[in-house]
């Protein structure tokens, strides 16, 4: 059965990294990098700040923060030693030749769980509990997956490494909201209350646009 999940896995990453051109290989490279999230960050801090007060912004920052960092090590730490997958762009892989590799980039040894998909997804799936927002959830859902799909399209990660990290990143979001709730009660008991979505939302949906329209006009402007 494992082998069976294996191949499906390992043909369905195949296809989908086969559909490029030379427009998302640009794209997909810059997406998948660190830089993009930066406005992001900003526009998430701005709109906690907005709606709460200070101890209590200072407590969902740092609960976001544990939310990566936990994600991360997970990940990076825990996992991939046990599971050692190679990742398809290694080239003891035995598929790496017919991976498409964006800008020589192949990441390390070994992908599984994805760290980025844990990231992306447990920022998303924290955004979503504590900000509850339809449309601010779909969006950065969205947002999540586009930026997990980057890994398969410049060959670093299986999707079955994406779909492992996003339960990792759930997890992560999940424990923290909990313990985030915990710290409201018990440590600030003031008027804030998670149960209610948050204002200026649209904030961060329009950060997000805007970041995405930038890094869709780079590959046309330096075509």
């Amino acid at each position: 059965m494992l082998e069976r999940l294996q191949f499906i896995d390992q043909e369905l990453f195949l296809f989908l990294n086969s559909l490029h051109s030379g427009y998302w290989d640009q794209f997909m490279w810059i997406f998948t990098a660190k830089l993009p999230w930066i406005p992001m960050y900003a526009a998430i801090l701005y709109v906690i700040c907005k709606n709460m007060r200070p101890s209590v912004s200072l407590l969902a920052v740092i609960s976001i923060v544990l939310t990566i960092v936990y994600a991360d090590q997970i990940c990076a730490t825990l996992i991939r030693p046990l599971v050692e997958r190679m990742r398809p762009s290694n080239p003891n892989n035995p598929i790496s030749e017919w991976v498409h590799i964006v800008n020589g980039k192949r990441g390390g040894r070994y992908g599984f769980p994805s760290c980025h998909a844990a990231n992306s997804f447990g920022l998303a799936f924290f955004v979503m509990l504590l900000f509850k927002n339809r449309l601010l959830t779909l969006f950065i859902l969205l947002w999540a997956a586009l930026n997990s799909y980057s890994r398969i399209y410049i060959g670093v990660h299986y999707p079955g490494d994406l779909i492992a990290g996003m339960l990792v990143g759930l997890s992560g979001a999940v424990l923290m909201y909990k313990l985030f709730c915990y710290g409201l009660r018990r440590f600030i008991n003031n008027d804030f209350h998670p149960r209610y979505p948050m204002q200026y939302s649209y904030v961060i949906i329009l950060t997000g646009c805007i970041t995405v329209f930038l890094i869709a006009l780079h590959p046309i402007y330096h075509a």
